[in-house]
């Protein structure tokens, strides 16, 4: 996935800092826009899914590049 419109970079936060850094960040984007998170904390793994889940926005991607996690989550028209 290479296409969005803003990048967040969590790197070095644990939970829930990157959860509450990407609620703000998606807030702030139009319906349909794609925020990409960079985030070092293994558990953000499960927390991005439930996330995506509890506010209905789409988790389009998942996954782990040289020790960091990436996620694109669209928000939910």
């Amino acid at each position: 996935m290479s296409e969005f419109h803003q990048e967040l970079d969590a790197s070095g936060l644990n939970c829930p800092l990157p959860i509450l850094r990407a609620k703000k960040a998606i807030g702030a984007l139009e319906a349909g826009q794609v925020l990409k998170i960079i985030a070092t904390d293994p558990g953000s793994v499960k927390d991005f899914d439930a996330f995506a889940n509890q506010t209905g926005n789409e988790l389009l991607s998942s996954a782990e590049e040289g020790g960091k996690y990436v996620f694109f989550i669209k928000k939910k028209s």
